[in-house]
């Protein structure tokens, strides 16, 4: 059984610890992406015209619940629903004349393939983009919409990126990786340059965590600015492949079962430069699992009206899970994306708790 969760100061900030879902970052481990944090403002200035600056807005049953103050990173408001067009539109933006003329290839369970999409019509680049046959009907319907190829492949969001690999270098195009690039990892970043502007007093980030591309520029940059912010990575029990990895010291292969939160859902490429990040600079790890992902989508359904992916719920639930661990402390939440089907949204909405 797990043991029950502890609590301790450390130079003043609360610290928890939890053997089922917690894993502290290991001392001494360095980042493999060098100077990330001036990348991650040279994207912020780069991007700008292209994304929204998404609001940070005070959740008052949030608040309640934690005895913090919980703002919540509105990134569903974001283009395409989602933060994945900060990196799509880095990327894009980084490519040289050759490159663009050539075309891109990409993987993608939706929100990256619909970044990748919007910028590179944006910038006039073809782009072919592979799918797992599970991604969500409604962000491959909202995929139609732009002039990009289309190609499904069997398995999950893992299998997607090694065809879609292999295709880029059969065709000499350049494969734009949904999470495991530079340029991608600094544009996911700038939510960072924008939370530490929008509220400078921040003590704790809670962000879900797939291939690690998010978590990895906002926890870097993060850090950099104010080493005393807490980062809170969050995961469904169902798919957790980066704790697995960062508790074994190395990436490792796992089973992922279905689960609401299909935007962090699959492995992580071998030899990812996330994986460094996230050892390194995420502070705790939180699991949840499918009940609380669905329970944290209602909740912020009702008290705004917003409908969350289950990628969005994960941060939620984490930070409902951790209770009031944070209390007294100021407190963002990124609700990454808002791309849900309308099948899973209205069979979430209308379980009870």
């Amino acid at each position: 059984m797990a043991a029950s969760p502890g609590r301790q100061q450390t130079n003043g900030a609360a610290k928890y610890t939890d053997s089922e879902n917690v894993q502290r970052r290991p001392a001494g481990m360095r980042a493999s992406v060098a100077d990330l944090p001036r990348e991650i403002r040279l994207a912020a200035a780069r991007i700008r015209p292209h994304i929204v600056e998404t609001p940070l807005s005070l959740s008052p049953t949030l608040s309640e619940r934690s005895g913090a103050q919980v703002y919540l990173k509105l990134e569903n408001r974001q283009h395409t629903g989602s933060f994945k067009l900060r990196g799509a539109t880095n990327k894009l933006l980084s490519l040289s004349a050759k490159e663009s003329a050539r075309g891109v290839v990409t993987a993608s369970t939706g929100n990256h393939a619909l970044a990748v999409a919007r910028a590179a019509a944006q910038l006039d680049i073809a782009a072919t983009i592979y799918l797992p046959e599970a991604a969500s009907p409604r962000k491959t319907e909202k995929l139609r919409a732009f002039p990009v190829a289309l190609c499904r492949v069997p398995g999950d969001a893992l299998n997607a990126e090694i065809s879609a690999r292999q295709a880029a270098q059969q065709r000499n195009q350049l494969f734009i990786s949904p999470y495991n690039d530079p340029h991608i990892i600094a544009g996911q970043g700038t939510i960072a340059v924008e939370l530490l502007r929008q509220q400078p007093r921040l003590d704790a980030v809670f962000a879900t965590v797939g291939g690690g591309g998010l978590m990895g520029g906002l926890a870097s940059c993060l850090k950099a600015s104010h080493s005393t912010i807490q980062t809170i990575g969050c995961q469904p029990e169902n798919s957790a492949v980066m704790l697995a990895s960062v508790r074994a010291g190395r990436i490792v292969e796992t089973e992922s079962l279905p689960t609401l939160s299909d935007g962090s859902a699959g492995g992580i490429e071998p030899h990812s430069v996330t994986y460094d990040l996230c050892q390194n600079y995420v502070d705790h790890w939180l699991t949840v699992s499918e009940a609380e992902i669905a329970t944290a989508m209602r909740l912020v359904y009702r008290e705004s009206g917003a409908c969350i992916e289950g990628a969005a719920g994960v941060a939620v639930a984490s930070l409902l899970k951790a209770g009031r661990r944070f209390a007294g402390q100021r407190l963002a939440v990124v609700i990454c994306g808002g791309n849900v089907d309308s099948d899973t949204r209205q069979q979430v909405l209308e379980q009870r708790n």
